[in-house]
């Protein structure tokens, strides 16, 4: 029988590799994100292409009651998540203390609320089936902090330690719990994040940074051999590994240094 993959912010950059990637494994698929039109572009390609089923779910996932709709819309079109994707998130660039406050809430809201309710909506009917999987997209950032993206970095850090404790709960019951934790990678990421204002931007070039379609891959293979925490590239492990040896006030003057601006 056919498995259904839910994925949000599936309409663009890792979330919409992921869409590929699920559909050339033959995963039925529910995508989620606000951009309906680019939705339906991409149902019509998945489906024509792999004859595989693929609703759209428009939904502004900032939106404190939108995983509630969702959860009833899927509920009464009968659909069952097999597969949970919480890929939607964000991140803004600049000092904490000149942010704009509703795009810092729209963070955390999308960041952290939505992926908490979303797997709280879906994860209890995995468990009473005994089979499901959860890809929860987090980032190198949750490993430090984040001068200069201080609210990004503390939510990555929330979405690993959250999903790691999940996946020591649900470990027995047949579920596994995957945190994705790339580094930079090729996506609109970058420039909605205004990033582009760090001096590292400027002096790396693109093709030293994977592509979001090589993330996404790497994150289905995780998934499949459910693994608990996935970082990609070796680069990106020797890194997350030594945050842990490093000082606290060195990690942190370390990473201000890297996150500097031009």
């Amino acid at each position: 029988m056919t498995q259904t993959t839910l994925i949000t912010g599936a309409s663009s950059g890792i979330g919409l590799e992921l869409a590929k990637v699920f559909a050339r494994n033959h995963y039925n698929l529910i995508l989620v994100a606000r951009s309906e039109d680019k939705l339906y572009d991409l149902q019509r390609e998945l489906s024509q292409q792999h004859n595989i089923e693929v609703v759209v779910c428009a939904y502004d996932l900032t939106d404190k009651a939108a995983p509630t709709q969702l959860y009833a819309q899927l509920q009464q079109q009968n659909l069952t998540v097999d597969v949970l994707v919480n890929n939607a998130g964000y991140g803004d660039y600049g000092d904490f203390i000149c942010s704009d406050w509703e795009k810092i809430q729209g963070m955390i809201l999308l960041n952290i609320l939505a992926l908490t309710h979303l797997t709280r909506l879906f994860l209890p009917a995995m468990c009473d089936r005994g089979s499901g999987k959860v890809l929860n997209v987090s980032s190198t950032a949750a490993f430090q902090p984040g001068p200069m993206m201080a609210v990004y970095f503390a939510t990555k850090a929330y979405v690993l330690s959250f999903s790691e404790a999940i996946a020591a709960e649900t470990e027995a019951q047949g579920i596994t719990v995957t945190t994705l934790c790339p580094g930079p990678t090729q996506s609109s990421f970058i420039s909605t994040a205004n990033m582009d204002k760090m001096a590292l931007a400027s002096s790396v070039s693109a093709d030293k940074i994977p592509t979001a379609a090589e993330v996404a891959q790497f994150g289905y293979d995780a998934l499949s051999k459910g693994k608990v925490v996935a970082v990609y590239g070796l680069a990106n492990q020797l890194l997350t590994f030594s945050t842990r040896l490093m000082p606290r006030g060195l990690l942190r003057k370390s990473v201000k240094q890297f996150l500097a601006a031009e």
